[in-house]
């Protein structure tokens, strides 16, 4: 009798602990990106142009460490070499590293200016957003629920528009930022390490130089406020740089229906703490934007398991 290819039991549990290891690994960054508000509230006094400085700066410091750390300034050396003589990898992160910036900095200044909910709104649509940004630029086919899962986001969205005569543009910025920062990434081969590295580096001298003419200036929170406001200032580059590093070892033994289902968790906990904690209003009309949003992400998440090649959109005459 044929059968499959067997797997012998050693390298069954290895891979099993393989994938354990990265559920853990990918829970946990999400955990944690799920509990920056509170970060973020904690050194609130600071305006979010000097915290996102600060990220920037500390988070290119710690990966230069980490770097030496795991002997990775080789490949860093290699990497610099490569990029010299193929210069487009240098400016896809260059534009990856605008992108993120811009994202980190909406993130911050909407938590220290009470707009949590909609920040966990911004990331409930993210998914809906990456799935569209693949269909223009990279020709990706949708199949007829998740075209019905987009068009529910996009009803919840055009809900808070109307009724509060404007557009919630803090969850599309969170949303298009990062949509727009994964489309980069996909196109860029390099180890998540120097990735992250250079991604940092290129916007740090402008992030420094900032940092130094506040600090002429006498305007500067660092070192003049607290000792404790100063560390947490520093330790910006480390809950910046840690998740990352766990969403990259995570991934690489887990499938992408694992960590889709994982990245619903920093939303809802953002979510939960802008109303349980930081008693954010949650309104009726919230709620009726959100019940859409939730709506398209349960479509979106069924449609994955559902025969493609049966809802293919160009098979729908």
């Amino acid at each position: 009798m044929a059968r499959g290819r067997h797997i012998p039991g050693p390298a069954k549990q290895q891979m099993g602990n393989n994938q354990k290891s990265g559920m853990l690994y990918t829970f946990f960054a999400y955990f944690l990106w799920g509990l920056f508000p509170i970060y973020w509230k904690m050194i609130e006094q600071v305006p979010a142009i000097e915290i996102l400085a600060h990220r920037i700066f500390w988070s290119f410091i710690f990966m230069i460490i980490l770097l030496a750390f795991l002997r990775k300034m080789g490949d860093l050396k290699t990497s610099i070499k490569e990029g010299v003589r193929h210069p487009r990898t240098p400016l896809l992160l260059l534009l990856a590293s605008v992108l993120v910036s811009g994202n980190w900095f909406i993130y911050i200044w909407a938590v220290n200016n009470g707009h949590v909910i909609e920040t966990s709104m911004g990331y409930y649509i993210n998914p809906l957003v990456s799935i569209l940004l693949g269909m223009i630029f990279l020709k990706e086919k949708l199949n007829r629920w998740q075209c019905l899962a987009f068009l529910l986001a996009a009803c919840g969205v055009a809900i808070q528009t109307f009724s509060y005569e404007h557009i919630p543009w803090i969850a599309i910025g969170l949303a298009l930022t990062f949509g727009f920062y994964g489309l980069v990434k996909k196109k860029v081969d390099i180890d998540a390490f120097i990735g992250l590295t250079f991604e940092t580096f290129f916007v740090m001298p402008v992030a420094l130089l900032y940092l130094l003419v506040i600090q002429v200036k006498g305007t500067a929170s660092f070192a003049t406020v607290s000792p404790a406001l100063t560390i947490l200032l520093i330790g910006t580059g480390v809950v910046t740089a840690i998740p990352l590093i766990c969403f990259a070892q995570g991934a690489r033994s887990i499938s992408l229906t694992m960590i889709g289902f994982f990245q619903y968790l920093t939303p809802t906990m953002t979510l939960i703490m802008g109303i349980a904690f930081f008693k954010e209003p949650f309104t009726h009309v919230q709620l009726l934007s959100f019940a859409f949003i939730w709506l398209a992400l349960i479509v979106f998440s069924v449609s994955g398991f559902l025969p493609k090649k049966k809802f293919h959109v160009e098979e729908v005459a």
